[in-house]
């Protein structure tokens, strides 16, 4: 997407009187189907932020550092790649069937990857709001490599033999999709009884995507079954931009859907959902954890709902409806559907940053409706007038 093609978002303060009516709470912790416990911590230690030591860059800086141990020629399938090059086809590709010494330098770094990312878990599961989690699912651009499958079972491994445990478990739908999917779980119920389809935005540290998610909802009112249907993705990070032109960017992208739909008899709900890295607060700000997009996003000035609503105030001639989540929340809540067997999960996003979300399920699974001390079902312990 050139420059030119981009549209620039009208002024965005929060004080403008032309603002949407309020209609749902941005960041909201207590959601239809789970709590978000806590959103994008950031633990750190005197080397910074300790989850940027499992980013996505953290993996392919192992694979480097392991590279320069070998002379030069030993590594054919590399060649003279820059870092900054290598793909995670290519080191699926030297896993798969490369030479032993190229095999042992994509396995020397997942070992190393695994215990950084051990290590980061285990150090969420230490704070108050992460204790008890059950399971956690990975998702983010990197999960999407075997070896990085790989590497997120030795972690699961590191982590057990040290006595957290935990269960890791990669995002069921693919790395672009999960983030749009989940979205879906932040529509307000109303708009399920007439709309089937959404628009949903996913933005992170590299790209934006945005896409039209069919819910499905006929065939599994959970959203289990909830599909992207169209999808448009923009790498950002390639372009040297000011954020009104990275949301002048989006906002054609979504213009584009908008129009897709109409011609394709798509019929959209008047509802736009959005993850967004940081936290978000209450009237759609952004307080925290936006560094690693184009601008300053965390302006007092600058409101993200207020610029997508001021740019498309209508979808389908009816007023629409913006929230605004963290995008790991929203990539977590893709796999809602999927953790009803556990009370407490979350989701670790691996990507240009580390995401994360932690949720407890709003219905408890069947075993702990079981009182932990009788060992009874709390409702046998009530007495004939229901006290």
């Amino acid at each position: 997407m050139s420059t030119a093609e981009k549209t620039r978002p009208a002024d965005t303060r929060r004080d403008d009187a032309t603002a949407p009516a309020t209609v749902a709470v941005h960041g909201a912790e207590r959601l239809t189907a789970v709590t978000v416990d806590a959103c994008n911590s950031q633990l750190r230690d005197e080397d910074g932020f300790i989850g940027d030591r499992a980013r996505r860059a953290a993996f392919f800086e192992a694979l480097e550092r392991g590279r320069g141990l070998w002379p030069g020629g030993a590594l054919p399938m590399l060649g003279d790649t820059t870092l900054e090059a290598i793909s995670k086809k290519q080191v699926d590709e030297m896993l798969q069937d490369g030479s032993p010494a190229e095999q042992a330098l994509v396995v020397a770094a997942i070992e190393e990857y695994a215990g950084e990312l051990a290590t980061v878990i285990r150090r969420l599961l230490r704070t108050k709001d992460w204790r008890d989690t059950q399971r956690i699912a990975i998702g983010g651009g990197l999960r999407e490599g075997r070896f990085a499958q790989i590497a997120v079972a030795r972690a699961q491994m590191i982590a057990r033999a040290a006595d957290a445990d935990i269960e890791l478990t990669p995002i069921r739908n693919h790395p672009d999709e999960a983030g749009l999917i989940g979205a879906a779980h932040l529509a307000p119920s109303w708009m399920f009884a007439s709309f089937d389809n959404i628009l949903a935005v996913d933005i992170g540290g590299t790209n934006m995507r945005a896409g039209i998610v069919k819910l499905n909802l006929e065939k599994a009112p959970d959203l289990s079954r909830a599909r992207v249907k169209e999808m448009e993705l923009w790498r950002h990070a390639d372009e040297e931009m000011k954020r009104d032109e990275a949301i002048g960017g989006l906002i054609a992208m979504l213009k584009g859907l908008i129009k897709h739909a109409e011609e394709e008899n798509i019929s959209l709900a008047p509802f736009i959902g959005v993850g967004c890295p940081g936290k978000i607060l209450a009237d759609g700000g952004i307080e925290t954890g936006a560094q690693n997009l184009p601008g300053n996003w965390e302006s007092s000035r600058f409101n993200l709902p207020h610029a997508l609503w001021e740019a498309i105030p209508e979808i389908g001639g009816r007023e629409t409806v913006v929230i605004l989540h963290n995008d790991a929340v929203v990539q977590g809540l893709s796999e809602a559907p999927f953790m009803q067997d556990v009370e407490h999960w979350g989701v670790l996003t691996i990507g240009t940053g580390l995401g994360n979300a932690r949720f407890t399920n709003r219905t408890p699974p069947k075993d702990s409706r079981k009182d932990k001390d009788s060992g009874k079902d709390k409702d046998s312990s009530k007495d004939k007038s229901g006290k």
